[in-house]
């Protein structure tokens, strides 16, 4: 061996005189080595043995190493030892970790040599090849005229802030933006093994339950076995999406690093901000206000920002909260802004009971704070004000300032009307800087028109958005939900923007928390285990489902576009190999290719022509992107503007903005004419006879439309990611007492049916699309839980009847079947400690869930299956109303508020028959002796663990002073006491004889 060189990622290696087998190429220093075999000598070789000759070959390179000394970066290295023999450096230096090399050579950084497996081709590593040699002559070139850019001061930020691959990758501006942390095997692993040994044990248990009937009580038996496979089943969709469980973190510095430096343009991406209202009576103004007003104040450019409020109820109160809004947030923004204070919702921000001053050190800071907080009490005795205004409507209708009537007074029939508040002129603070824009929207609404509620609204928002601002990334929150971290979007956006798993992200989505809650969350309305346990689980599949709030949108897969392919590097071969050999293994490859070829066109053309319902897209976004290049472009084959207006609807100003996967709007259109278009996209007619609520935006057929909408995405192959910031993104409120969260769960509920019985239904529907297994088990799950009611209220039921007719649902059981009993036990609580353990979900949050599963479940989700079942066959569409009986005045005071609705009635009935049957079955025992305390056991704990589960329902129906409405209690001791007479009487479980009952007495009577 005469000389090696290493240059940054190239290498030269020259060989001669060793067994006279090579022959280096003389003045080969810097460019890449040729290896040559003497012609005598290749031809003399077998090609089977061709490859055990370079492996020895190899090993006699390595044998000799220790005598030459290594060229690393130029300058010798002679301590390394012969089996780090490198070739090709990778930079491990700097901060964090590294996973790019560096493309260009710096002597004053460390190098990690890499070894050489002897046993492995040399043509393995890259040298000898041609392809090697032309890969770096073209690498030389470029890096020569990126030495010469940089040198000229000509080039692009040498920063790395452009996703050009030619650029070299510096330290962090080229680091992912986020990575995935995997949880601890010594937390998942024993997690997993539970799993496995609790489907063991369930295998045994149901295998005892079935060969083991109880013959004198076997309807009673029957009905527990089958409801236990139900709950078996269950447990199996709910536990299986669970199993690759990760967390996830960002780096909001590299983010800045890359997109977003000080002292020039940011290159973050905009984003369109959607606020939904209805009803301003029931959605208080002053929360919707403090809403925008946290968004308009966003650590974020503000250029980047626009906010688009929804007024489904066209009411002239909403609309001129919004201009007080906007009149506010000249003051509250700078403010926010200049202090960098948290939350930016002025009125969780004053209501904070902790010390203001912490980390301020600007001396005028409390002066400023009493200032807006004086600001801000005004301006709620303004809001206030409107809002005692509007209690009364005039007999003619509202007028605006100018003496004509308000369009919306007649809120089933009137014109679509938008206001730019914020924003394009006038949209400054009072220290001069620019504010984001602030549009308020209400779309058309004329009778004889379905306009789908919540998911129309907000597809009228992203039309409106596209054609005013078309951001490529959209957030959606409901108002009253305020954003609680103001880097929040920067942390999404290091998903969204990241070069290496950015592109297939169809959304964000955020952990919903909440505040006014009581600290024993009675009612579990923060709903820990679903966001703590269940989306971490989701996330490490395909990502969580989307649930309808705190989620940031790619706007290109609303649109109903398939998920980009990841294309597959091309493979690399070796030109040492004889030509015979490679045209032997790459045969076949090529006659399956010929046979699967088809024209590109005809396979776009089928493509976009899918249609049918269980499949998943329309069409794929790569394929428009290669067929219109351009806006004005002719589209080439499928994609032309009759079929994208049949699809999209018939403006072509929105249509164009479609094609745009960057965003941005057109520049030859003036305001007024974007406005006049945004006007004609909200009209009631405008979705008729197009893919808008089918395959485009939120998707109709439910009032949990976002499930659907989210479970569409993920069929067309993308997938969304779960992210938790250390300080809550997004805050909202929840229903405090017990009718309010029922009646909630209710409408979720509903909206599970709805789906069940649709075309979209998870069971049947995207099959063949980019779904995964574990995916569809969750969404499966979360549309048919309303049908567990039924098994469950069965099963609360049996304690009761076992009780009162002093039978069981099993026979005596033996050691081997107390066995599996205990060990089914065992399992369970086991599996929900080891969950709670890798979770970090607290023991009380786990059992408030618990609690509450088997009080929604024999209440909101029985009715709600009632009513779909109804609606779905019978055309039947009912309600349940709620009406508040009043409540305190002081803190948690609506926690104890009692609201009269029907869901009340079946879980109290459940608690009277369990109590009853309780007592019945203790008197029973203290009557016929000890002998009957032994059965009686059984019998009391499985009665005491369906009290115990209803024991909050008990306490909120309660409340304080025992003030529960008298219908209540009528009607429940009524049903109980009906029931439980006729059950006495009736006796079905009982054996039936026509006449007495003779014995021999043993005596012989002749």
């Amino acid at each position: 061996m005469e000389k090696m060189r290493v240059h940054g990622a190239a290498a030269s290696v020259g060989w001669e005189g060793i067994s006279g087998n090579f022959k280096g190429k003389k003045g080969a220093r810097g460019r890449g080595g040729e290896c040559r075999w003497k012609k005598k000598e290749r031809d003399a070789l077998p090609g089977r043995k061709l490859n055990q000759t370079l492996v020895r070959i190899s090993a006699q390179l390595l044998l000799c190493a220790n005598f030459v000394p290594l060229l690393t970066n130029g300058q010798m290295v002679d301590d390394i030892p012969p089996e780090q023999l490198a070739l090709v450096p990778s930079f491990m230096g700097g901060r964090g970790k590294r996973i790019h090399p560096l493309p260009y050579a710096d002597p004053n950084l460390p190098v990690q040599p890499r070894s050489m497996d002897p046993s492995k081709d040399l043509a393995a590593y890259g040298y000898g090849s041609v392809a090697w040699k032309e890969r770096m002559e073209s690498w030389k070139q470029k890096q020569e005229s990126l030495h010469q850019m940089r040198n000229d001061g000509s080039g692009k930020d040498w920063n790395g802030d452009n996703d050009d691959a030619d650029l070299p990758l510096m330290d962090e501006a080229r680091q992912p933006l986020s990575r995935k942390i995997p949880i601890s095997s010594s937390q998942i692993n024993p997690y997993r093994m539970v799993i496995i040994i609790r489907l063991v044990v369930l295998g045994f248990f149901f295998h005892y339950r079935v060969m083991h009937p109880v013959h004198d009580a076997f309807a009673l038996w029957l009905i527990s076995v089958i409801c236990e496979i139900w709950f078996a089943m269950s447990w199996i969709l709910d536990q299986f999406p669970k199993w690759f469980p990760i967390e996830r973190e960002t780096y909001l510095d590299r983010l800045s690093l890359r997109f977003d430096k000080e002292g020039q343009p940011s290159q973050l991406a905009p984003i369109d901000f959607f606020v939904s209202t209805v009803d301003p009576l029931k959605e208080p103004p002053l929360v919707t206000a403090n809403t925008v007003l946290s968004i308009l104040a966003v650590d974020y450019p503000v250029d980047k920002i626009s906010c688009y409020v929804s007024d489904d109820g066209a009411a002239m109160l909403t609309f001129e909260g919004l201009s007080e809004t906007s009149e506010f947030a000249k003051k509250w923004v700078p403010f926010c802004k200049n202090y960098c204070i948290e939350p930016r919702a002025p009125e969780w921000y004053f209501q904070q009971k902790i010390d203001y001053l912490k980390d301020k050190v600007v001396p005028n800071f409390v002066r400023e704070r009493r200032a807006m907080k004086r600001e801000y009490e005004e301006f709620k005795v303004r809001i206030n004000a409107l809002v005692a205004k509007a209690q009364k409507v005039p007999d003619e209708g509202w007028t605006m300032q100018d003496g004509t009537p308000w369009p919306g007074n007649n809120v089933r029939d009137h014109p679509g009307m938008i206001q730019v508040f914020l924003g394009q002129s006038g949209g400054h603070d009072v220290d001069g800087h620019e504010l984001p824009r602030l549009v308020y929207v209400s779309r058309e609404k004329r009778p004889g028109y379905n306009h789908h509620k919540k998911a129309g609204a907000m597809n009228a928002l992203v039309r409106v958005s596209a054609v005013l601002t078309n951001a490529p990334y959209m957030l959606n929150l409901d108002c009253d939900h305020y954003i609680n971290n103001s880097k929040a979007i920067k942390e999404a956006m290091c998903f969204m923007m990241d070069p290496l798993v950015g592109k297939k992200v169809c959304y964000v989505q955020f952990p919903q928390r909440f505040d006014g809650i009581d600290r024993h969350d009675r009612y579990a309305n923060r709903n820990v285990v679903f966001f703590d346990i269940n989306m971490k689980g989701l996330d490490g599949i395909q990502g969580p489902i989307y649930v309808g709030t705190g989620c940031v949108f790619r706007r290109q897969a609303l649109y109903g576009y398939d998920a980009p392919k990841t294309k597959k590097p091309p493979s690399r071969t070796c030109n040492c190999w004889p030509k015979w050999c490679f045209c032997c293994c790459c045969f076949g490859d090529r006659k399956t290719k010929k046979k699967t070829a088809e024209p590109k066109t005809e396979k776009k053309t089928r493509l976009f022509f899918k249609k049918a319902e269980n499949q998943s897209p329309a069409y794929a976004l790569s394929d428009i992107e290669e067929g219109a290049p351009g806006v004005e472009t002719e589209k080439a084959g499928i994609v032309n503007q009759q079929k994208l207006e049949k699809k999209f609807g018939q403006s072509s100003v929105f249509v164009a903005s479609t094609l745009l996967e960057n965003g941005g709007t057109l520049k030859i259109a003036s305001p007024a004419s974007l406005l006049k278009e945004a006007i004609h996209v909200i009209s009631c007619g405008y979705e008729d006879k197009t893919d808008w609520g089918k395959e485009i935006g939120w998707i109709y057929g439910s009032v949990t439309e976002d499930i659907l909408t989210g479970f569409k995405m993920h069929c067309h192959g993308w997938r969304s990611i779960y992210c938790i910031p250390k300080r809550p993104a997004f805050k909202g409120s929840a229903p405090l007492n017990l009718s309010d969260r029922l009646h909630q769960v209710l409408r979720w509920a509903l909206g599970s049916v709805e789906i069940f019985f649709s075309n979209h239904c998870p069971l049947w529907y995207g099959y063949g699309g980019g779904l995964k297994c574990l995916e569809r088990f969750s969404y499966i799950n979360s549309i048919v839980y309303p049908f567990t009611s039924i098994p469950l209220l069965a099963y609360c039921t049996l304690p009761a009847i076992c009780l009162l007719t002093g039978k069981f649902i099993t026979p005596e059981l033996t050691n081997v079947a107390s066995l599996w009993f205990m060990s089914l036990f065992i399992c369970i609580f086991t599996t929900g400690i080891l969950e709670m353990r890798w979770s970090g979900v607290a023991i009380d949050d786990w059992w408030r869930n618990e609690q509450f599963w088997v009080i929604g479940g024999v209440s909101a989700h029985l009715f709600a299956l009632f009513q779909g079942l109804l609606k779905v066959i019978a055309g039947v569409d009912t309600s349940f109303t709620v009406t508040s009986k009043g409540g305190d005045d002081e803190e948690f005071s609506e926690l104890y508020t009692f609201k009269w609705t029907t869901l009340l009635i079946a879980p109290t009935t459940l608690l009277l028959l369990n109590f009853i049957g309780v007592v019945a079955g203790i008197s029973n025992a203290i009557n016929n002796g000890y002998e009957s305390w032994g059965p009686l056991f059984g019998k009391l704990f499985f009665a005491f663990w369906v009290i115990v589960h209803l024991y909050p329902f008990l306490k909120g129906l309660v409340g304080r002073q025992n003030r529960t409405p008298t219908i209540v209690i009528v009607w429940s001791i009524l049903l109980a006491s009906i029931f439980s007479l006729l059950w006495v009487r009736v006796d079905p479980f009982l054996a039936k004889n026509d006449g007495p009952v003779l014995e021999e007495c043993g005596l012989d009577c002749n």
